[in-house]
């Protein structure tokens, strides 16, 4: 069951050891501090992060199993590539995906996981009033995992997850506009309004809008 722990500052905190491996891995890939095409040496990795090579095979199986590399027999752990395509075509799938999860989850979300939701967009509103972009983000992150995992699609939630973190950290540089964290405000509201008019088909098109102006601001 998702929770609201995500607004604490502490929150990297509850993520385990080995999840905050496979992140910085995967994340070096993404930002480029790790070439695509280049070999993972493990004995390099394992004195890096202090582990042993029995966990950090089971770090790179899952990180081959995401997509972040390829595990080549007599070759090792082989670091694939994000172009620029590549990470278009992950914009142009989570604009398909994202409205299709929003009306599943309107359609499906409990009362309990409707009351996490109501109380995060609270938040939302309190600190876009701050202007506190750090806590923006992350309550922002926090709103669609809870919808992401309302939708009660296992598949769903994590190609979602995994396009949000790959938009994330490709685009690490992305330069605001000054009034990013309102009209992000306002896009969902108009999804948080159609979960509690239960209206699918408005969450669906609200959904659909700010999936497709969120691709146009990270151009």
């Amino acid at each position: 069951m998702i929770n609201i722990d995500f607004l604490n500052n502490e929150y990297d905190d509850s993520i385990n050891e080995s999840e905050k491996i496979e992140n910085s891995i995967a994340i070096d890939i993404l930002t480029g501090h790790i070439k695509g095409g280049s070999r993972l040496m493990e004995d390099k990795l394992c004195n890096k992060y202090n582990i042993s090579r029995t966990p950090l095979r089971q770090i790179l199986n899952r990180l081959a199993a995401k997509g972040f590399i390829e595990l080549i027999p007599n070759r090792g752990a082989i670091a694939l590539a994000f172009t620029p395509n590549y990470v278009e075509d992950c914009f142009n799938m989570r604009t398909l995906l994202y409205p299709q999860c929003v009306k599943w989850a309107i359609q499906r979300i409990t009362d309990e996981e409707f009351s996490i939701l109501e109380e995060t967009f609270s938040f939302m509103e309190f600190y876009t009033a701050t202007n506190d972009m750090s806590k923006m983000h992350k309550i922002n992150r926090g709103f669609e995992s809870i919808i992401y995992n309302a939708c009660h699609n296992i598949h769903m939630e994590q190609n979602l997850l995994k396009l949000d973190f790959i938009i994330r950290y490709a685009n690490e540089d992305i330069i605001y506009p000054h009034n990013y964290l309102t009209t992000v405000l306002e896009e969902h509201r108009a999804i948080f309004q159609a979960f509690k008019e239960k209206n699918s088909e408005a969450g669906f098109e609200a959904a659909q809008i700010h999936a497709y102006k969120s691709m146009l601001r990270r151009k």
